[in-house]
């Protein structure tokens, strides 16, 4: 069996993919498949923060790459779930440590310990690991917020999706793509401060998988390292639980995407 490989990525930085990569990779394995989250982004690493693995990080994905460890060494186990595994970035090495061979080798092995998912986390814009992390990629999770500059960046990510994968150099099915709005905020929508669901559909040309709205919820669950799917009694959360069951062919209505409506008494008393 050979795991299914998504790419959570963007054009730009700062638009939620590690809180992504985390909350899918943990609704994956809350749904019962057994998944491993890989952070591409060599020299920061924030992916073990989110999924409160830091402290247990001995070996990396660059170890694995160069062959200074194995995968049952690097992979961390996560607390929560049985078939949830982290596999964390190098912040000693520079972007150039990753390999296109090593890359593959660490998937193909992920294939072989019968993983069913893999998530790569991709470090924002079009460098060398934004590349690695797309390049195998079956699905692609492309994170927007609703504003024109990180649109018109995720355009670029699509049009290399369309050609510099594997699938596209073999001449194979596409890279599905699917769009996931994030910091989404109904009111401002509605005054025009932000782009709409529509709109962002139109321009990128692909469908919605997921709307996740701006939420406090976010923050304080990545402070305390757990990723925000896990709250269930939050927005974002229920809204990444939707995203992750799309992903695994449910249909789902989108949520959060209206201003509430008043109630009576608010509408008698104001407020």
């Amino acid at each position: 069996m050979t795991a299914e490989i998504i790419v959570v990525t963007s054009g730009k930085g700062g638009v939620g993919k590690t809180t992504t990569s985390a909350s899918l990779a943990t609704g994956l394995a809350m749904a019962g498949k057994k998944t491993a989250v890989i952070d591409f982004d060599v020299g920061l690493r924030n992916l073990d923060l989110i999924m409160g693995c830091e402290r247990r990080v001995v070996y990396d994905f660059v170890n694995v790459v160069h062959g200074e460890a194995t995968l049952k060494q690097s992979l961390i186990k996560d607390k929560r779930y049985d078939n949830l595994y982290v596999l964390a970035a190098s912040q000693t090495r520079d972007k150039d440590a990753l390999t296109m061979e090593g890359v593959e080798k660490v998937l193909d092995g992920l294939s072989a310990e019968g993983f069913e998912y893999v998530v790569c986390d991709s470090p924002a814009g079009i460098e060398k690991g934004a590349h690695l992390a797309m390049y195998f990629a079956d699905h692609a999770v492309v994170v927007v917020n609703p504003e024109v500059s990180s649109v018109r960046d995720s355009d670029r990510i699509l049009g290399l999706l369309a050609s510099k994968t594997r699938r596209a150099e073999k001449g194979e099915t596409p890279v599905t793509q699917h769009l996931l709005l994030t910091r989404y905020n109904p009111a401002r929508v509605a005054i025009g401060e932000m782009l709409s669901v529509k709109d962002v559909e139109e321009i990128l040309g692909i469908e919605v998988v997921g709307v996740i709205p701006e939420s406090e919820n976010v923050l304080t669950a990545s402070n305390n390292g757990i990723p925000v799917i896990v709250d269930a009694n939050s927005q974002a959360g229920q809204a990444y639980g939707d995203t992750v069951a799309r992903i695994l062919g449910e249909e789902r209505p989108l949520r959060f995407i209206d201003v509430p409506r008043k109630g009576f008494l608010q509408r008698v008393f104001g407020g």
